[in-house]
């Protein structure tokens, strides 16, 4: 059960890493930024798709063959760093205090349970 979790977040990271390369702007556009030139374009392709392939590859290695340890080391640094992610929203929140509806709770959601995921599989 563990792996089918671990691949389940994984998905996400590729599907999010893949779409980044391919459209920065679109994957970005619901926060209600613009990417005006080929530098934002390359940032968001860097820590959106490049980070998220990557990510999404390191997991899947951990399914198909990791060692015990360097799976759980693996696995644990992840759902820290979703689990930070997470967090950042929350303040983010209180600071900002969006009138509207904003994306950031969908992706709060994805990234917390995201985290407590791969914290159950560690």
């Amino acid at each position: 059960m563990s792996s089918l979790l671990i691949c389940a977040v994984a998905l996400f990271f590729l599907g999010m890493g893949l779409f980044g390369l391919v459209a920065p702007g679109a994957l970005i556009r619901p926060f209600g930024i613009e990417l005006t030139g080929p530098e934002a374009r390359a940032e968001i392709r860097a820590v959106y798709g490049g980070f998220g392939v990557a990510v999404g590859a390191l997991l899947a290695w951990t399914v198909l063959g990791a060692a015990g340890g360097l799976r759980s080391g693996v696995v644990l640094t992840v759902a820290v760093s979703l689990a930070g992610m997470a967090f950042g929203r929350l303040v983010a929140r209180a600071v900002e205090r969006p009138s509207a509806f904003c994306p950031s709770w969908f992706y709060f959601w994805v990234e917390a349970t995201g985290a407590a995921l791969l914290i159950s599989c560690a």
